[in-house]
Parts: structure tokens; sequence; C-alpha cells
């Protein structure tokens, strides 16, 4: 399919901000927004966002990415996941101003931009649908548990790990000392946890933990959702291990507006090029069908 990629940018807040649309010959009327997480640019890790746009509009879906204030092109200040809100909305205005055939779109994001599109999405009813890889439901208490289930344990089943301590190549101490640290971490989290129904009805209380905020977001969005996670990511882990600790989480993501999806074998940033392409894949099947 014959498809143009041209450069953008736009106004947020008196500051320009620049990214790159791709337009089918023959677009689809929803189209696909994707947000960066972390300190990246619209291109990210490996170049995914690059080869995503490109998969998804030689589907005939539009695609737009962009950069943040503060990153990549874009003038401003940088900052965090939790103060992007003005930047999505002038994003999906301008998707939608240069693209006047859409009728909705679904918002694309990874670890902490999947967490700023569920902050975002219920807010926007030209949002109908979310693709969130990894998300990040980061705290102190949830990092500790998973490092101890997912590395600290699991490298005592490794015959590599024992060659090192038998050859003098490993700091018990230095690992006993991180692993008092963590464990005690992972103990704490009775006041972290306890939040009233009052103060998690609210995104933008970052007061509030991060996992009760994201929930609710999830809870407040009435569209479709795909969730993918990858086995080989301490990201992934912990949403994972929240969302197994949780009934008010599990009950959500049985629901059939949520799906969800595992592979086994991706790192963090889905980097090579098998694992590019089942996420563009995935992404692609639910926007065409949603």
């Amino acid at each position: 399919m014959n498809v143009r990629e041209q450069a953008i940018r736009f106004r947020c807040q008196h500051e320009w901000l620049y990214g790159i649309l791709n337009i089918p010959q023959q677009p689809m009327a929803r189209g696909v927004l994707v947000v960066v997480g972390g300190p990246q640019y619209r291109v990210g890790s490996h170049r995914q966002f690059v080869l995503l746009a490109r998969y998804l509009a030689e589907r005939g879906i539009p695609v737009m990415r962009f950069d943040f204030r503060g990153m990549g092109d874009s003038d401003g200040e940088m900052r965090t996941f939790e103060h992007v809100e003005a930047d999505l909305r002038s994003a999906a205005d301008f998707f939608f101003s240069e693209c006047p055939f859409l009728k909705d779109i679904v918002i694309w994001g990874l670890c902490d931009a999947a967490s700023a599109a569920l902050f975002h999405a219920h807010q926007d009813p030209r949002v109908s649908g979310l693709v969130l890889l990894n998300p990040w439901v980061r705290t102190e208490q949830g990092i500790a548990k998973a490092y101890l289930k997912h590395y600290y344990l699991q490298r005592l089943f490794e015959p590599e790990f024992w060659k090192k301590l038998l050859g003098g190549k490993f700091n018990p101490l230095a690992s006993i000392r991180s692993l008092y640290e963590f464990s005690r971490n992972s103990l704490r989290g009775g006041k972290d946890s306890a939040v009233s129904e009052k103060s998690a009805s609210s995104a933008c209380d970052l007061t509030v933990p991060l996992p009760e905020r994201m929930l609710d977001g999830l809870k407040r969005f009435q569209g479709k959702i795909l969730i993918i996670t990858s086995g080989n990511d301490l990201t992934a882990r912990e949403f994972l291990d929240l969302v197994d600790s949780s009934v008010d989480w599990q009950t959500i993501m049985k629901t059939k507006q949520v799906e969800s999806f595992h592979m086994e074998s991706a790192n963090h940033t889905f980097s090579t090029r098998e694992w590019r392409d089942q996420v563009a894949e995935l992404t692609a099947n639910r926007v065409l069908s949603w």
C-alpha cells in the first residue's frame, strides 16, 4: 500500500512538539497514537516505533508518533509520565485535525507510556482502545518482591551462580546485604497500600500509590484494552505479580474489555525482529477488529 510519511509539528502550551505522521493512501477511520515512554524519543529502542508505524500504515492504519516536551526535537522542559496530560491532548487534537477522516484512535504505549495512556484515555472520548506493553507500576515494595522472586531465588538454580561462588568470583556478603534490603522493602507497604476509596479516584493525585491510580484509570476507561507482557523483564514481572496479588486487578483483567498476551522469551523493549513483528501483528489485528 502507498503510504505518505511526513514530519509534523504542533503547539502545546506555547511550545512546539515534533513528530511523524504515516498516512496510507486509503486510510481506515481508526488511527494509532504511539506514546513514547522513558527517556526516549519518537524512534524508539531498536527503531521499534518507526517499524511499528510503517507496519501499521501498510495495513491501512494511520499512525502518529511524537516527542513529548523536553524530549527529542520538541521544545520545553523534560517532564515525567505523570505530567504529560497536555502533551497527549495536544497530540490527539492535531492528529484529528490533520486526519479529518478519523473517528477514533487507539493509544499505544510501552512501560511508563502505558501508565500515561491509562491516566489520559478515560478523559478523552475519542480514544476507543489501548495497547499497553509492560505497564510501569513501580513501587519500592513491588520491585523488591520482583527481585526476590524472579532474580535472587532464580539464581540459586543456575549452574553459573555456583561456579562463580566456588571459584571465588562472587562476593556473598555484598549479595546478602542487597538481599536483606530487598527483603525488608518487600515487607513494607502497610501504609503505602492502604488507600481510601476517595483518594484513589483521581489519577492526578500523586499522593496515591501508582498502582491504585492505574487501576482507577483502567476501571474508568470504557474501550478495549490489549496488555502485552514480556517474560524476561522485571517491569513486566512486577506488573504480573501485582495482578496476581490483587483481587481488584484480577477482576478487571478478566472482563471482556481487557485481553492479555504474554511473550515468555521477550525482553522489555522487544528487541529482536521476531518479537517486534509479533507485537506489530498483535497491534494491527486488534486495531482492525475492535
